[in-house]
This record gives structure tokens, sequence and C-alpha cells, in this order.
């Protein structure tokens, strides 16, 4: 069921109408009311071009219309260099076989290549397995909830990512990013990297590290920083402000993870330089880390100026369970 991809045409209107309908028709409670809320469906390329967007469909292997999905640059509110991405929709006989996949990256391609800094979308409460897919292709939670005032009392729940760059995550975003994080985690872990795990890690256990970060970012007592380049979420740190007391000017950096396919392309410098950031910021003069001796973030820190502290022998372990010594680096920082 490899459906082939190719640009939409004002002539497919039937199947896309055919294919909203019957999307929107898996949900009791929504309402397709074509000529009042949706005409467009009718002439979709057209009304595309004219915003300046693309719209394409994908075919199986009969000729009939099984996937949609459009792009544009985004409306007035949205920052410079922000693209929308439109009415993705596939079959649900094939849906899980990656179709969806490849609509939204011949989407993004498109949009890269226009420019877009930044890529946005909304999608109706009710489509959580869509919330899924959008969470699991790097897309975070952002702002609050758009009412659509439509014969469905539809809400959508805003999604973005950057194509490239770092950022501090709210809570919403966190809370969203545990799919992704998820993911990222596990590979790393997989890979070697010293992160307080041990492989095998499961898939559900690195997103339940991700959820409770999430839960102590909402309480304000951590900061969870992303890097996305080309638009994929390939980096995080974390930033543990719950000190004691008598230790509230420092903080503790965690979790510094990059993919390994984006590695050597600055984005944990980038996560660091951040980090250090956001940690005078919040009014915090130290910074304290761990790292397995030997681990290549070790050489990481030193480069980016932090000062190794001492050796604690035996302090972890290696992934194949061998004893490893532990780093103590700290950095000062002005305030």
């Amino acid at each position: 069921m490899n459906a082939a991809i190719r640009p939409g045409r004002d002539t497919d209107a039937a199947g896309f109408i055919d294919l909203v309908r019957a999307c929107w028709g898996e949900y009791p409670s929504i309402v397709f009311d074509l000529d009042g809320e949706v005409p467009e469906l009718r002439a979709l390329a057209a009304y595309y071009a004219a915003r300046g967007g693309a719209l394409w469909a994908a075919d199986d292997a009969a000729g009939r219309l099984v996937g949609m999905i459009a792009v544009r640059p985004a409306e007035a509110g949205e920052p410079g260099g922000s693209w929308e991405i439109c009415r993705l929709y596939t079959d649900r006989a094939h849906r899980g076989g990656g179709l969806g996949a490849r609509l939204l990256a011949t989407a993004e391609a498109h949009a890269a290549a226009a420019g877009a800094s930044r890529l946005v979308l909304w999608s109706d409460t009710r489509f959580e397995r869509a919330h899924r897919f959008y969470e699991k292709h790097s897309y975070l939670r952002e702002g609050g909830l758009r009412p659509l005032n439509d014969l469905s009392n539809s809400l959508e729940y805003g999604y973005a990512k950057t194509w490239r760059g770092v950022a501090v995550l709210d809570a919403a975003a966190a809370a969203s990013a545990a799919i992704r994080l998820g993911c990222l985690l596990e590979e790393c872990v997989a890979g070697g990297a010293a992160v307080a795990f041990l492989p095998p890690l499961g898939r559900a256990a690195a997103q339940a590290f991700w959820r409770r970060a999430a839960t102590a970012v909402a309480q304000g007592r951590r900061m969870l920083l992303a890097a996305w380049e080309q638009g994929l979420l390939a980096g995080t740190v974390s930033l543990d402000l719950d000190m004691a007391p008598d230790q509230a000017h420092r903080a503790e950096l965690q979790s510094l993870l990059v993919d390994p396919g984006f590695r050597r392309r600055g984005l944990g410098r980038a996560l660091l330089a951040l980090a250090e950031q956001e940690a005078a910021a919040a009014g915090r003069s130290l910074l304290v880390l761990q790292a397995r001796a030997g681990d290549a973030s070790a050489a990481l820190f030193r480069s980016a100026g932090w000062t190794e502290a001492g050796r604690i022998p035996g302090g972890t372990r290696a992934a194949d369970g061998t004893p490893a010594d532990t780093l103590v680096f700290y950095r000062t920082l002005r305030i």
C-alpha cells in the first residue's frame, strides 16, 4: 500500500471531500458542512496557490485518493518565517505504513526550500492519534486553545517547531516533547551515553522520565531546553533548580543529549550556552554537573569553559556494567 504522492489539483475535489468527510466521520461529534464551513475543498489547489502555498495528494495503486496535505505561509500574528502545515489526512486503511510521515516530509521540505524558519499547525483536541503523530515528528504544544465557533464546537491545540535553533520549553511543550525525547534518550543510552541509565532502556520508561521532567517544569523546579536541526528535535539539556536553601545560588546541569546523527554540528555547545544564559537570568551564579570519565561530553565541557573540580573513582558504571570514574565540573556565572 505504498501510495504515490503528487501535486494536488482542483479536479481532485471529489477525492478531497470524500477523504475529509470520512476522517471527520470517525468522530460522531464533528459535523461535516461542506458549503457552510469548508467550501474551499471544491477548488483546494487554487485556494492554497492564492495564499502562496502548495497542495499534495496521495493515490493508491488503483488511483484512489488516500492522502492529502497542504502548506502555506502562516497568517498574521505568527513570527516571521513561519509556515503552516494544513489538512493532513490519510485514509484509515493507509495509516501506520508511513504515508503520513511522507506527506509531512514533502510539505516541510517545500516550506524549508521557501525559507521557512518555523513550522506551525493546529489540530482538533479530539484528534488524539494525530497529536501523538505530530509530537513524534518534533512538533510541540504551543499557546492556548483556539475556538473555531463552528457547528462542531471545535477547539484546537497549537503546535510548533523551529527548523533550526535552541529554545526553552514551557510546561505544555515539555509534556508534548515526551514522545520525541523518549526516542532520543533510548537511542543515546543504547549508544553508551552517560545519562544515569543503562541499556536496555525501554520506550515506556524513557517517556515516563520525560513526563516527570515536564511535571518538574510546571512546578518551577526544572528548566528543559531543546535543540532542533532540519526540523528534528535533535538535542536537549535540563537544569535542576530544586536546590537546598543554602545552595539556592546554584543549579545542576543534567541530561545533555544530542541525536547521534546530528553530532558535531554545534548543538551541544548551543544548548550549553543557552542553559548558562537561562540559569543566570534565574539568579543562579554557579552551575555544576557530573560526567563519566572518557565520555565525549567531558571534552565538550572543558572546551566550553567548564572547570574540572575532581574525580570520584567508580562513581558510575559504563554501558557494560563495569565501574567508571565520575568527573565533577563547575562553571561560575555573572548575574
